[in-house]
């Protein structure tokens, strides 16, 4: 599981950082997005989006901290084992908000982006699976 479990959360880990640096360097696609969904609630598309830019970019950390943990099989001991743990909840909270912000504040939901928000929740559950399987976090 460990040989599948790594590249797949470099690869989400990257993903996110892709997605972090949009929101980051107010990128044209970005910035017509969260103008979008800042208006049902009423907050400021700018404040939103750099927010939301921090909430991936933690995100995206937690892939790579889970990936560092898993080659170095410290997912086994207390400290590394709730980290890993915490992670996999925060990465599921945080895609969980990009799914319910795309259905519920954009006018129009962008499907490659919820395609992706649901692949990345997929390998939060194998990270959930192999940790419990290993730890029982």
């Amino acid at each position: 599981m460990k040989k599948i479990l790594v590249p797949l959360n470099i690869l989400a880990g990257l993903a996110l950082v892709r997605f972090t640096v949009s929101k980051f360097a107010a990128w044209p696609i970005s910035v017509a997005a969260f103008e979008d969904m800042a208006k049902p609630i009423g907050l400021d598309p700018t404040f939103f989006r750099i927010s939301t830019g921090f909430v991936i970019g933690f995100a995206s950390l937690s892939f790579f901290i889970n990936a560092v943990l898993l080659l170095t099989n410290k997912i086994q001991t207390p400290p590394y084992r709730n980290l890993f743990c915490t992670n996999i909840l925060y990465a599921t909270g945080a895609m969980s908000g990009a799914l319910l912000a795309e259905f519920f504040l954009r006018s129009h939901a962008a499907w490659p982006l919820v395609y992706i928000a649901i692949s990345i929740l997929i390998i939060t559950a194998m990270n959930a699976i192999a940790s419990l399987r290993k730890c029982g976090c």
